[in-house]
């Protein structure tokens, strides 16, 4: 037994020197866990204890008891190795590691040693605190689109364009759409539709303030509805002014295009050229909702006095009359027909005057009478037409209509 543990003890101090003398070779190639591997599969290729017993006991009588000191070869200056004496698998594993790059240990470990040790809780100077530069937090919530600029790729890109964030963020769940949104991915193909379609470069910006919700659409539907304009032979000129015009329009399905144009056609008998001429003038009327359309319709019939035909040309000229206010509508008639004896043929004849304001109207007409040149029959002479008398400038009205000045004009108003 005794014998049994000096022999471990003899196998254990080979074995540490041949790993001393391994260790700076292997060190810059392998890591900790191939290292261990490899002492494993040479411990492998040792033989079993029974066979390996013979040469344990001749390398053990060149050692002197219980040390590790060189054998008698030494003296004569042939020493021999550890390694010499160890089998021949365990010399090939060796020699396989000498090839190995040969890195030096003592400057690794003083390396190491270099580097200072870092914990959350140490304690750093004033001057390291105020070089440290934190990045403001993301908000959880916020009610404005501002707050995320800085870190969203995509708003700032929308800003580049000339999207006016304060503006959609007024819109309903507008802001939390571009935040979900990303600008290659998901925007980028829109752009690139409307400009197809006709949207200028420089309305980009303006159109999707006014419609961001075109941007979650599905690309196809776009792509459906415009080629459905076509097939009502809409130009591509005609698309691109309706579509810059009512930024809506592109987000409402075939059947309800379809359903629109069916509308204004059967209510006001239009063919199927005025029904086009009318919307492309006043696109919005595609978009918006009927039921103020239908509402004027009656006021200019019921109230206003109006027959079928006159109210066609009326419309025809003048579309903006079916989305006109009603009050608004109804005090400029009562005005042009009641105080100045305008009538019905020669309101049909120069609807525009209903689009002009009030005041204006009450203005010059109040002006004239007092110059004694408020005449708007055709068959007289100094006859004045209700399109000279709302649509040309203050100065020209005055020189050429009223025969007088401007500053008698201003002079005139002040009285009022």
């Amino acid at each position: 037994m005794a014998l049994w543990a000096r022999q471990v003890s003899c196998w254990r101090c080979l074995l540490q020197t041949a790993r001393a003398a391994e260790f700076p070779r292997r060190l810059g190639i392998c890591s900790s866990t191939a290292q261990a591997c490899r002492g494993f599969a040479s411990l492998a290729l040792l033989p079993s204890r029974n066979d390996v017993f013979p040469w344990r006991l001749q390398a053990y009588r060149h050692l002197s008891a219980g040390s590790c000191s060189p054998p008698d070869s030494a003296k004569d200056g042939s020493f021999s190795s550890p390694e010499s004496n160890l089998p021949s698998p365990v010399k090939q594993e060796q020699a396989k590691a000498e090839t190995l790059p040969d890195l030096n240990a003592k400057i690794l470990y003083e390396d190491w040693d270099d580097i200072p040790s870092s914990s959350a809780l140490e304690e750093i100077s004033e001057e390291e605190a105020v070089q440290i530069i934190a990045e403001p937090l993301l908000p959880l919530r916020s009610s404005t689109l501002r707050d995320y600029v800085d870190h969203s790729e995509t708003l700032a890109k929308l800003v580049d364009l000339g999207v006016d964030l304060s503006q959609v963020e007024k819109r309903q769940k507008a802001g939390q759409l571009l935040l979900t949104l990303d600008f290659e991915k998901d925007i980028r193909k829109i752009l690139l539709f409307l400009k197809d379609v006709g949207v200028e470069d420089n309305q980009l910006g303006p159109f999707l303030t006014k419609n961001p919700y075109i941007l979650a659409e599905d690309l196809e539907a776009l792509e459906t509805r415009v080629a459905y304009l076509k097939s009502k032979k809409f130009g591509k000129a005609e698309i691109a002014q309706m579509v810059s015009r009512a930024p809506y329009l592109l987000l409402f399905s075939v059947q309800r295009l379809d359903n629109r144009l069916g509308f204004f056609k059967n209510e006001l008998g239009f063919s199927v050229k005025k029904t086009k001429d009318l919307v492309i003038r006043l696109p919005r009327l595609l978009t918006g909702k009927l039921e103020p359309v239908k509402e004027n319709l009656q006021v200019c019939q019921i109230e206003l006095g109006f027959q079928h035909n006159e109210i066609q040309q009326i419309v025809f000229k003048t579309p903006k009359i079916l989305t006109a206010s009603k009050k608004r509508l109804k005090q400029t008639f009562d005005y042009l027909h009641n105080i100045m004896g305008i009538p019905h043929h020669m309101l049909t004849r120069f609807p525009q005057v209903f689009n002009s304001k009030l005041l204006r109207i009450k203005e010059r007409h109040m002006f004239l009478t007092f110059l004694g040149r408020a005449q708007y029959d055709p068959a007289q002479p100094s006859y004045i037409s209700l399109d000279q008398l709302v649509s040309l400038p203050d100065e020209v009205f005055c020189t050429e209509i009223a025969k007088a000045s401007i500053q008698d004009f201003e002079k005139f108003l002040k009285t009022l």
